[in-house]
């Protein structure tokens, strides 16, 4: 089996209801608000270089930082949700208000290719002299990114040819060669754009580029202290302190720790993952596999949320997985997507996509509210009722990035080569791939992640030789198989069951994934969970809401041997509810402190997906249930 690739998004259509549901919410909603909310916030406008600059809108901290100087990227970022949410259902106003946007950085553009509107506005003179704090190839990255998606979605150039001439001032700039500055950016992120440019356009300028930046990042010298110094500034009087907030402490290949700031080290390590597969560089995968278990065994949320501390955005020590004050943004959740789906093109190993799953369904799609417009930044695992969704951000980096996942979803689903194709998620989607050198088209019916029972159509155009890699979750015990009405044993290797045969027009293939609603327990040195279970069924974590229960969920206690129930529910259009037995505490009658246990009643709990809670008001809300 040659290595596959993902077939990218504008090969696959979906077709089923859940995804269906949240794509044609992005589209009439997200996407349309998003603009408004870049126009009222005049991050369209700084586009235009207006002159003289106006007054900031979002003031400079305490020390001298905006974040405005990135909204180059929430340009590039909505132009990419967009895209892709275009090659869904073509939108004549989003495509007008796309080439608007492309207008202005055309005009933007200066003679030598740069484009950053924070600089060729405010500080022409200081281009490139704070790689450390001022995200100039982070903003470069996002448009491209937002091209690559434009011209994948409308085979139109201009963004992409805008930027490729940016990119050639670029790889001047930076390099090892005569006058050349060593350095890459304390926000990882241009690197994941590069390849991106690379797999739709060959271009191997773009791959050579990407490999640079990775494996300059935190060579000796220090290129951010060097710069600091350059500009006259202490290297050591940064807010962060330390360099493992960029993940730039040490060169990436002796990295084994995840550390600091958590959306710079997913970005970082997707790109080493995207890198190891494209140049086949063994030091690379290592160190993915030895970064990736550090995640996995010490530092990721039961939702797949990342970062347990605001002031860092980012990771603490291991086991520290506070639910209360969890940070975990939602950028990390979805950055880890990115990452997961990377190594699990490394080696076709289930694991990395039991974890794309769990950040998809959980940590990730919770950040964007039911009706497109609402977004959560941090994302708790316990709430008194305080956090609630906002409509805007002073730093809005969570709201195009949720969208621009939900978006591309479809470029997550399956994967292919000459003889393989592999499906990594299920949920309704339609796609026409060359496999054994024949046509085939391929569609996956089923009301995924609500129900397990998935049923796949083979139709070759002529009879052809292929195999059919299908994902069996790790959640799912028992698993089975049928082919046109046989049963098939599920022998799963690597977490994927193998079906290699000769396939006709009208091939079926049923594939059951039994749902259990079950209780998760933590690692005892995860002690803000001790005591405590969450409960999940399939890829979905649950969590009790206060608007389920008519008191603090708080008050609740699940006895270890109450059964649960996966109930059909009609919330939110028809989603499936778990529900039990429980206790609780009476709410007034409760001494402060107490030696006997006050009384306790029966009361049935019911939990909905974690992904879902948030929408119905403000409220109480648990992952972790105490059980007594």
């Amino acid at each position: 089996m040659t290595r596959l690739s993902p077939v990218p998004f504008v090969d696959v259509r979906l077709t089923g209801d859940f995804w269906s549901e949240r794509l044609n919410t992005v589209l009439d909603r997200t996407i349309p608000s998003q603009h408004a909310k870049l126009e009222e916030m005049t991050i369209l406008a700084s586009l235009r270089l207006p002159q003289p600059p106006p007054p900031l809108v979002i003031k400079r901290h305490a020390n001298g930082f905006s974040v405005q100087v990135f909204w180059d990227s929430d340009v590039g970022k909505w132009i990419e949700a967009a895209s892709y949410a275009l090659a869904h259902r073509r939108d004549a106003t989003i495509e007008a208000q796309i080439e608007a946007i492309i207008d202005d950085l055309a005009a933007a553009q200066a003679p030598d290719g740069y484009l950053n509107c924070w600089y060729l506005c405010r500080e022409p003179e200081n281009r490139w002299t704070n790689l450390r704090d001022n995200h100039e190839l982070y903003n470069a990255g996002h448009l491209l990114e937002g091209a690559v998606a434009y011209f994948q979605t409308t085979g139109r150039r201009r963004l992409l040819d805008i930027m490729e001439r940016y990119l050639e001032h670029i790889r001047g700039q930076f390099g090892t060669g005569p006058g050349q500055r060593r350095g890459y950016c304390g926000h990882p992120e241009i690197e994941m754009a590069l390849i991106k440019l690379y797999r739709v356009t060959g271009d191997a300028k773009a791959l050579a580029l990407a490999s640079y930046f990775v494996d300059e990042r935190g060579a000796s010298p220090q290129y951010f202290d060097e710069e600091a110094r350059a500009r006259g500034a202490d290297p050591a009087d940064f807010t962060q302190k330390t360099h493992e907030y960029s993940q730039s402490h040490m060169p990436v290949r002796q990295q084994t720790k995840v550390v600091g700031h958590a959306v710079r080290a997913m970005y970082l390590y997707a790109a080493m993952a995207d890198l190891a597969a494209l140049t086949d560089d063994p030091s690379l995968q290592s160190a993915c596999e030895v970064l990736w278990d550090d995640l996995m065994l010490t530092k990721v949320y039961v939702t797949g949320g990342l970062g347990p501390s605001a002031s860092n955005e980012g990771f603490t020590r291991d086991y520290d997985l506070p639910n209360a004050t969890a940070y975990a943004e939602t950028c990390a959740a979805v950055a880890l997507v990115f990452w997961a789906q990377r190594m699990l093109h490394l080696d076709m190993d289930g694991r990395y996509g039991d974890m794309m799953e769990t950040a998809l369904f959980n940590g990730a799609l919770v950040g964007l509210s039911r009706d497109g417009t609402g977004y959560f930044y941090a994302n708790p695992l316990e709430s008194d009722g305080t956090p609630h969704r906002w409509h805007w951000h002073d730093c809005p980096c969570c709201t195009m990035n949720v969208s621009r996942l939900v978006a591309s979803v479809a470029g997550y689903m399956v994967s292919a080569s000459d003889d393989t194709l592999a499906f990594h998620l299920y949920g309704g989607i339609e796609t026409t791939q060359t496999l054994g050198g024949v046509a085939t088209r391929v569609r996956e019916t089923s009301r995924y992640p609500f129900d397990g029972d998935i049923a796949i159509t083979i139709d070759p155009a002529t009879p052809a030789d292929f195999t059919l890699l299908l994902r069996i979750p790790g959640w799912c015990d028992g698993a089975s198989l049928r082919v046109n009405g046989a049963d098939v044993p599920v022998v799963a290797h690597n977490g994927y069951a193998a079906l290699t045969r000769r396939w006709q027009a009208g091939d079926r293939v049923a594939l059951s994934l039994p749902m259990v609603a079950e209780r998760i327990h933590a690692h005892p040195l995860v002690t803000n969970n001790a005591g405590r279970v969450a409960l999940r069924r399939g890829p979905l974590v649950y969590c009790v809401e206060e608007a389920d229960h008519d008191a603090p969920v708080q008050m609740l206690r699940l006895p270890p041997d109450a059964p649960l129930s996966a109930t059909q529910s009609p919330l939110f259009g028809g989603i499936v509810t778990l529900t039990s037995p429980a206790r609780r505490y009476g709410n007034g009658s409760i001494p402060l402190y107490f030696v006997k246990d006050p009384d306790m009643t029966a009361t049935p709990l019911t939990a909905i997906p974690y992904y879902l809670w948030a929408n119905r008001g403000a409220g109480s809300m648990l992952v972790w249930v105490p059980e007594t």
